[in-house]
């Protein structure tokens, strides 16, 4: 199984600086051995098509799509299907990451109609799931992630929960304002991740204030596949860096 490595821009780069960005990596990269590494970008919407034009000459980077909707087609004013975000060169479909939860009503069920969706016409789905402080403090992590994750996947053969990545990102330790979780604070989730998903999904993923300093320490955590990375990559520095980490893991690891 690969460490996958990826990074999401959210609502952040021009199209310039986009195609600057995605033309630095692909020159970075050049013959870089990422044998058991996954890189994966999701760009904004508007950048997407011009990531896949730069990104092709090295196919080893997918990209993806932030969000979808469940429809193929329709009156959805403001929203982008699935097919249109594989026309523009994704591959990965993000799914219930919680600021889509928090502001703009994403429930179980609307996440559970996209991952099907996603599945539907052979993409990657990529369901975020993650608690808030008051759920943390409480003691109901667990019990809460697997029911955004059991609901999201409700349904699914064995076949087509292995196109599904999940990705822990609790929520009090993502953004800003959040805190780096401690290994110990993970191990219970994905300790619980792994016993109900197992090897049944693509892979397990932490996103939550990821940084050089405290990546390695959060890929030994059993049961995490791979990191899904905010601010910390959005500079071509700190993705190599960061590839350049789980790579490392990957060789110690093997």
């Amino acid at each position: 199984m690969p460490v996958w490595m990826g990074t999401s821009w959210k609502m952040n780069k021009t199209l310039a600086q986009a195609r600057d960005y995605t033309v630095r990596l692909v020159k970075e990269l050049g013959d870089r051995d990422l044998t058991g590494v996954q890189p994966f970008i999701i760009p904004p919407f508007t950048a997407l098509a011009t990531v896949r034009e730069i990104a092709v000459d090295d196919p080893r980077v997918i990209l993806g799509a932030q969000n979808a909707h469940w429809d193929d087609a329709g009156a959805w004013t403001g929203e982008i299907s699935v097919p249109q975000a594989l026309d523009a060169g994704a591959r990965i479909i993000e799914i219930g990451h919680s600021e889509r939860r928090q502001h703009f009503g994403e429930t179980i069920e609307t996440t559970r109609l996209k991952v099907a969706a996603a599945l539907r016409h052979g993409a990657l789905a990529l369901l975020c799931v993650g608690e808030p402080a008051e759920v943390r403090d409480a003691g109901r992590s667990t019990a809460y992630i697997l029911e955004q994750a059991e609901g999201a996947l409700a349904g699914l053969s064995d076949e087509q929960l292995r196109s599904v990545l999940i990705a822990y990102e609790p929520i009090w330790a993502i953004g800003e304002a959040g805190r780096p979780a401690t290994p110990e604070e993970l191990r219970g989730p994905f300790a619980a991740l792994r016993e109900r998903f197992g090897d049944r999904v693509r892979g397990l993923l932490y996103g939550g204030s990821v940084n050089q300093d405290n990546a390695s320490d959060l890929l030994r955590i059993d049961g995490v596949d791979g990191l899904f990375v905010g601010r910390a990559a959005w500079e071509v520095e700190g993705f190599l860096a960061l590839l350049d980490i789980a790579t490392a893991h990957n060789s110690t690891d093997s």
